[in-house]
């Protein structure tokens, strides 16, 4: 008796084996708009903080007192998305590119080895170098850093590993193997913390990833996911084997429409929460209910299949319409994070907001603004005046779904207020020059905005402004 008791623990303790997984197939898609619970509106007065970059904590210091400053950005235009939708129409067209969609999520389960070569994800050691780092401390970093984190890097083993994996958290994928950071000069405005640039981005829970190889103490792999590729930490991720990968990428998928729901196991063990751009296999549904797979693991980093239950509240099947309501309330959702850099700390950047943003859509945007400028149909600004930047947006820009980008930043046009072009971007603030110094009034959020933030403000840099900087605009629906 006491042997078969033993037996039964450990079947419990495996959980649905990949024999047992029968998910839902796929199905025509559903255009049913939804209405999600309102989250708390941001409000219209935003109070600000001018931090001074120069200022040094080697000797105690008295702070004179906090000037806070009034943004009149964010006080003369509505900080609610819902004033800019309505214009939306209802009968917005439906661009039907699930299947592309669901092709570049799933990608790194459809190779046998790395595309990129080895001199390519090397950049980082090219990139950064010793004489112009500073560490956690705002000390420079010593030559004997960068040896250690290329012997670390194993790069001899390159595309030797070669497996299918699964992401069991949001997890940070670095450019050296290491969680210590890699700051430029910190008395430089804009540089410092919270800027790591060894942070590429974030990836979320139960993501597809495929790993290369190990670091040399095999504490970090380097993998890749559809948008970026780096060093992430060995426990974070588990090899899944090609026949789930094929039965999931079959099967019905359920987006995630809601952010920051703790997601759990059918015994009640905390997993992880929900964030937009989340997309899992659904098993099974009810009136209130979607049962989804999801990961865990047990010994030895082996796959641990969960049945979870997600309210429908939370999550819808397969894209949404692309229209008023489902816009508004996705955009209040990726509002309630503020802005971090490479997704820090659990936030957004500038392009990784506007990523999630349009993933509940259907509409797969890569990683960097760069790269994301190149989407649908694009339209230079090269050798226009600000002039003629702003008439050819508001004639040919298109209310949610047109980005404006300039060099290291990319915002959503949402249309005109009071005359004005009005943006909606995650920026880290305002560039200032004073005396040939450059300063930063932080806002560190998603916003709206004109594309002259911060024009009314002291010591406000013209030269910085983002109508005088914008490159191009394109539409991503044409």
């Amino acid at each position: 008796m006491k042997y078969i008791l033993i037996i039964l623990s450990v079947i419990i303790l495996i959980g649905c084996s990949d024999k047992e997984i029968k998910f839902v197939e796929s199905k025509p898609i559903e255009q049913k708009a939804i209405e999600l619970e309102p989250v708390e509106k941001i409000p219209a007065k935003e109070i600000l903080i001018e931090i001074d970059a120069n200022l040094s904590c080697e000797e105690p210091v008295t702070l004179a007192p906090v000037k806070h400053l009034e943004i009149r950005d964010l006080v003369d235009i509505p900080q609610e998305v819902s004033y800019f939708s309505q214009n939306i129409s209802t009968a917005t067209p439906y661009y039907n590119i699930q299947q592309r969609y669901k092709k570049y999520y799933f990608s790194m389960w459809n190779i046998k080895r790395p595309q990129e070569t080895l001199n390519s994800v090397k950049w980082p050691f090219a990139s950064y170098c010793f004489g112009e780092s500073f560490g956690e401390n705002f000390q420079p970093l010593k030559k004997s850093f960068f040896d250690d984190m290329l012997e670390s890097a194993n790069f001899k083993t390159y595309a030797t590993v070669n497996k299918r994996a699964l992401t069991l958290k949001e997890i940070n994928i670095r450019a050296f193997p290491t969680i210590k950071p890699l700051l430029k000069d910190p008395s430089i405005a804009g540089e410092g913390f919270p800027f790591d640039y060894l942070q590429n981005s974030t990836i979320a829970a139960n993501k597809p990833i495929f790993i290369s190889h190990y670091s040399k103490d095999r504490e970090w792999a380097y993998a890749f996911s559809s948008f970026t590729s780096g060093w992430i930490k060995s426990d974070e991720f588990v090899i899944v084997d090609k026949k789930y990968t094929d039965k999931c990428q079959k099967a019905q998928q359920v987006r995630i429409v809601k952010e920051g729901v703790p997601i759990y196991s059918d015994s009640g063990k905390f997993l992880f929460r929900s964030k937009i751009g989340m997309m899992f296999a659904l098993v099974s549904e009810n009136k209130r209910i979607y049962t989804v797979l999801t990961v865990s693991s047990y010994k030895d980093s082996k796959p641990l299949f969960i049945k979870s239950k997600i309210s429908k509240i939370v999550a819808h099947k397969e894209v949404l319409t692309l229209d008023r309501s489902n816009l508004s309330n996705i955009i209040r959702e990726v509002s309630v994070t503020n802005y971090g850099w490479g997704g820090m700390y659990g936030q957004r950047d500038c392009s990784s907001m506007l990523r999630d943003l349009f993933a509940p859509f259907g509409i797969w945007l890569p990683r960097n603004s760069y790269q994301q400028s190149k989407v649908g149909k694009v339209i230079s600004f090269d050798g226009m005046s600000d002039e003629e930047k702003i008439k050819l947006i508001k004639e040919k820009a298109i209310p949610f779904q047109t980005l404006l980008y300039k060099k290291g930043h990319i915002v959503l046009y949402v249309g005109i207020y009071n005359g004005e072009i009005v943006i909606f971007h995650n920026t880290w603030g305002i560039k200032t020059k004073k005396d040939g110094v450059e300063g930063r009034i932080i806002i560190g959020k998603p916003v709206f905005s004109s594309l002259k933030l911060g024009k009314k403000q002291k010591n406000y840099d013209v030269e910085s402004e983002i109508l005088r900087n914008l490159k191009s605009m394109n539409t991503l629906t044409q």
